[in-house]
């Protein structure tokens, strides 16, 4: 296939399209340079920006140059699409914090050598601008009532929507212009939530400079039910080792139901087609081999080969064949901390978000240590209950971890 747009389209990426006759014939024509924008509202990505950073990664293969637009100045508003309430405001340190952070694992997936990629911040046009200005000049481009109409907007009107978010769509149209003029970037790719802003810059740039960009949108990761991916126990699914381990993130793939098995291969691995299509024809316990593969590259891509392989194996320890036990998640303790409760060096190590959470835990008969039930909500770590200096705690069904004695 010689047309990235055959790629993105047979693997599942493309859901919307401004022009899709015009956008396929410009990317089979030339090497386009287009934009994805990350506002930095945590200090680290997580898995539904992954897809985002395979979307662009596939374009790159194909020499067309993407540009990550950090959103240093709209992280500052806040977008309120998908969502129910305001964003929590963030300090101009917090977000300059997140945003090198977030640059770090962007460059583990985007080749930004040679000018092949730009990183970009729209706090370097959006902070300094002049707000009188900016609304005579850009406002005026703008219809209210359509924006209005505009789902981002529209599923918050009964719910109440600040002033300061409304201005949200007319920053990221800002951008778009902004780049155009800069980079001649001619097309913004984003999830399918974003397709109202995308919008938005598309007809500013039309109406500012008389040029005509294109806007593509990508499939959400949502499970076979449409509920979105990447939730677990203790949270969102972080790409940052230090918030989700690798080990946590591997299991996160290797459990996901046998329905979405064809959909993350084919949208988060660079897997041939043809083989995504065997393993996932993989009938009963055949699909867990598909499983497998799928856990172990998307955790290679994330954390590394090495870490992809401790976590197969710490897996098959726990669930499989396996019988080495070292590579399982594992917190030390000093003998200093024997007396204390089970649930606060497991909170305290926030394996589990909450006491209560362990607590619900117990009460529900789903904690367990070395194979025996767990009955007590005050459960203490004694010297006596330590085989070899060590004991394996597990909960629910699926997450285990070890505690050792040093």
């Amino acid at each position: 296939m010689n047309n990235v747009y055959n790629v993105l389209k047979e693997r599942g990426y493309l859901k919307q399209f401004t022009d899709e006759e015009n956008i396929e014939k410009l990317l089979s024509e030339e090497k386009v340079t287009f934009y994805i924008g990350f506002d930095p509202t945590a200090d680290s990505l997580h898995v539904g920006h992954f897809i985002a950073m395979m979307f662009m990664s596939h374009m790159q293969k194909f020499g067309h140059r993407p540009i990550a637009l950090i959103g240093g100045g709209t992280a500052m508003i806040g977008d309120p699409s998908g969502r129910t309430d305001m964003r929590k405001m963030m300090t101009k340190e917090t977000i300059a914090h997140n945003v090198a952070s977030i640059k770090k694992q962007m460059e583990k997936f985007i080749d930004f050598s040679d000018d092949k990629a730009i990183l970009a911040n729209n706090a370097d046009w959006l902070l300094d601008l002049n707000y009188i200005d900016f609304i005579r000049d850009i406002g005026s481009c703008f219809s209210v009532n359509k924006m209005l109409a505009a789902e981002c907007f529209k599923s918050r009107m009964e719910a109440g929507l600040s002033f300061l978010e409304f201005n949200y769509m007319l920053m990221q149209g800002y951008d778009f212009y902004v780049l155009n003029k800069k980079y001649n970037c001619k097309m913004e790719l984003g999830g399918d939530d974003q397709w109202s802003n995308i919008i938005a810059g598309i007809n500013l740039v039309r109406k500012k400079s008389q040029k005509t960009v294109y806007g593509m949108t990508c499939t959400l990761l949502t499970n076979s039910e449409g509920k979105k991916m990447g939730k677990t126990a203790k949270g969102a699914l972080w790409l940052d080792s230090e918030k989700t381990s690798p080990y946590e993130f591997y299991q996160y793939w290797r459990n996901i139901d046998d329905a979405d098995v064809e959909k993350c291969l084919s949208l988060l691995t660079f897997i041939p087609m043809d083989e995504v299509r065997r393993l996932s024809s993989l009938k009963d316990a055949e699909i867990n081999k598909a499983k497998i593969v799928l856990a172990y590259e998307v955790t290679k891509m994330i954390h590394g080969e090495e870490e992809a392989q401790k976590a197969k194996s710490a897996s098959e320890a726990l669930f499989g064949q396996g019988k080495d036990m070292k590579d399982v998640p594992t917190i030390e303790i000093d003998e200093e901390n024997l007396g204390s409760s089970l649930l606060d060096i497991l909170a305290e190590a926030k394996v589990i978000k909450t006491k209560s959470e362990g607590r619900r835990l117990i009460q529900q008969n789903g904690m367990s240590v070395d194979g025996e039930k767990i009955k007590d909500v005050h459960f203490l770590l004694e010297k006596n209950i330590f085989n070899n200096g060590e004991i394996l705690v597990k909960m629910g069904k699926k997450r285990f971890q070890k505690i050792i004695l040093k």
